[in-house]
């Protein structure tokens, strides 16, 4: 057991030392999301899905390279507030199979192509797939009249 609680106290991936543990430096990132991934929509139909995905909470989308991503932000019940996971003899083969080696541990979370509101993905389906003479935005509202 390290003398730092875990996550307190944050070193550069190229210090850790040779036998360490990356987990031991980290707020455990990797279990605060769930990231699938989603097929490539190729028309509008697809994008209203997604607008539909992203109108729920903590659901959004990225891309890498040219692969889709749903990406929904929610924390494993079974991490504790020490950052070490509850049930770790126990855990997912997906977490066991999971390495620091290749981790997002230093990586800073931005994405080229980032999807988080209804209002983003509606912008960008009207951009890619609207229909010549069609808008899928409501119609301006007139303006107010201006009182003198």
């Amino acid at each position: 057991m390290s003398a730092v609680a875990f996550g307190t106290q944050k070193i550069k991936r190229e210090d850790l030392p040779k036998d360490g543990n990356l987990c031991e430096y980290c707020t455990a990132k990797c279990c605060h999301y769930i990231a699938v991934p989603y097929e490539t929509p190729d028309c509008l139909e697809d994008m209203e899905y997604i607008r539909w995905i992203v109108l729920h909470h903590n659901a959004t989308f990225f891309k890498d390279d040219e692969d889709w991503y749903l990406l929904v932000h929610t924390v494993c019940e079974k991490l504790q507030d020490d950052y070490r996971c509850g049930i770790y003899e126990r855990r997912p083969q997906i977490c066991r199979d999971y390495s620091f080696k290749n981790c997002e541990y230093d990586e800073d979370w931005t994405y080229d192509f980032y999807l988080e509101t209804h209002e983003q993905v509606w912008e960008y389906s009207e951009a890619c797939y609207k229909s010549k003479g069609k808008n899928i935005r409501s119609p301006k509202p007139d303006l107010l009249p201006v009182m003198a």
